[in-house]
């Protein structure tokens, strides 16, 4: 059986303008992305999947998540 899964960032909205948004992954890595599917505002956090914003998201699951992220790399370097 073949399991298949998709993989969202987090990404703070840095402004928005009709149905796209500028968001900053972090270390200065800016994107523009298409939050048609969410509510995005300015300083929100929001799941960035192929270029749609998918999922707004807390502050606090953001930094989890890039936590947990952080954690899996560094392993992945030893």
């Amino acid at each position: 059986m073949l399991t298949l899964m998709c993989l969202a960032i987090p990404a703070r909205v840095i402004s928005v303008v009709g149905d796209k948004a500028q968001v900053d992954f972090g270390e200065k890595v800016l994107r523009e992305v298409n939050v048609t599917l969410v509510d995005a505002k300015v300083g929100e956090y929001v799941l960035v999947h192929a270029g749609y914003a998918i999922q707004a998201i807390s502050q606090k699951e953001a930094q989890e998540t890039l936590s947990l992220w952080n954690e899996v790399l560094d392993a992945g370097k030893e």
